[in-house]
């Protein structure tokens, strides 16, 4: 039986199943010098690279719209509490 690749390339995609350790973890995730993306330690595809200032402007966008998407989550479940008032129904 033939053994299949645990890491390589699939239509310019890499995928890595090697077994994941703490030091190949930490540094694929800190790679100074590289671009935004970098390849995943596990998986298949990119992730972002912490050692890039922008991949820190994409982490707080999106934790920001996160925050305000449940502030507004928050904001209608109050609205719902107030309008919980007695409701009269006419029926002809």
């Amino acid at each position: 039986m033939v053994d299949k690749p645990q890491r390589g390339t699939l239509f310019g995609i890499p995928y890595n199943f090697e077994r994941p350790s703490a030091g190949r973890m930490l540094s694929s995730y800190w790679q100074p010098g590289k671009g935004m993306l970098v390849e995943k330690p596990f998986g298949i595809g990119y992730t972002l690279n912490l050692a890039s200032w922008r991949s820190w402007i994409v982490l707080l966008v999106a934790g920001g719209l996160l925050w305000n998407e449940r502030q507004k989550g928050k904001a209608k479940e109050d609205e719902a509490e107030a309008d919980d008032g007695p409701v009269e129904v006419i029926v002809d």
